[in-house]
């Protein structure tokens, strides 16, 4: 058992997409308190923004798997789909729906128009513009490619 978690932990197919990860959000964070001078944890685990790291995770780990066992092996052709599957809802559908939480703050801002009383905003960073994702992808490809 102990062993079989070591190996898990110590492979690249983990390892590497977390890392990833974790270091497009720190950059997130580091930026978001150099540009606002002020510290918010939640970049950290927050969506959206500049690079998207869900696409850099799921084209860093199809990269990966694409170099290590072959861009003809089944469990290429899985990742490079769910991929594709990711991108699509970050840059489309996610986005959707951060545009109408702005719309939707914006209606319920406006005194006496919609008389409903709201405690919270909708968050409305959720999604992605195409150039984010492309640059996740972009440093995932890099990413999986040195790794």
């Amino acid at each position: 058992m102990k062993n079989d978690f070591i190996t898990f932990v110590q492979s690249k197919y983990i390892y590497v997409p977390f890392l990833l990860w974790f270091c497009i959000q720190l950059f997130k964070l580091i930026y978001d308190l150099w540009t606002t001078k002020k510290f918010n944890f939640k970049r950290i685990m927050g969506a959206g923004g500049m690079p998207s790291s869900h696409s850099a995770v799921v084209v860093g780990l199809a990269t990966l798997i694409g170099r290590y066992e072959g861009v003809g092996s089944p469990i290429f052709a899985l990742s490079f789909i769910l991929a594709f599957v990711v991108m699509y809802d970050a840059c489309g559908i996610r986005r959707a729906a951060g545009k109408q939480a702005t719309l939707l703050n914006k209606l319920i801002e406006t005194p006496n128009l919609t008389g409903v009383q709201v405690s919270e905003k909708l968050v409305e960073v959720l999604g992605h513009t195409p150039i984010e994702v492309f640059v996740g992808a972009l440093i995932g490809v890099i990413a999986g490619l040195i790794a």
